[in-house]
């Protein structure tokens, strides 16, 4: 079995990668593959790294918190892409490039350094706090997948729902924008 902290981390890299590789560069097109791959890695993470998410207080309010932190991350970075049709193909297609990329590895990055933190730069802090809060400790990392996976579904969904919003505008083309 796999500690805590590898899980984070299979899943930190798993996002990271799956993200840069797909998303980075320019007219980059946007079909089935691009938006069915992503929904498959968070459907994948999901039975593999969850035993039994906190159905209750606080355990529960942590989670929820990483969600809503995953939902306005995924946001951002679908903010930070343009979404328009290729000139030369009529498809959709999008754009990232540095900006983009610098948010996914700070997000990732602080995860991650959260993750190996909690093990090895301050366990007996976030142990106290765990116990005064009534949180268990799978509560927390689950609440860090949450996080990865909602970001990722987020930025997903945003991509598919612009694809599908371009309209040609007087010959021109579109960037669409949610």
């Amino acid at each position: 079995m796999l500690s805590e902290l590898t899980e984070a981390m299979i899943v930190n890299g798993a996002v990271l990668a799956a993200v840069l590789h797909t998303d980075l560069g320019s007219a980059r097109k946007i079909g089935p593959m691009r938006i069915l791959r992503p929904l498959v890695i968070a459907g994948a993470i999901i039975p593999l790294f969850l035993e039994s998410p906190v159905t209750h207080g606080t355990g529960l309010s942590v989670e929820l918190a990483a969600i809503a932190a995953g939902l306005l991350g995924g946001l951002a970075a679908l903010g930070l892409m343009h979404v328009y049709r290729s000139p030369s193909t009529g498809k959709p297609v999008s754009r990232a490039t540095g900006p983009y990329a610098l948010l996914w590895i700070l997000v990732i990055g602080a995860r991650a350094a959260f993750s190996y933190g909690s093990a090895h730069w301050f366990p007996s802090q976030l142990t106290h706090w765990c116990i005064v809060h009534q949180v268990s400790g799978a509560a927390i990392t689950d609440a860090l997948i949450f996080m990865a996976v909602a970001m990722l579904v987020t930025r997903t969904a945003g991509l598919a729902v612009r694809a599908s919003r371009l309209q040609s505008v007087s010959g021109g083309y579109a960037d669409a924008r949610i």
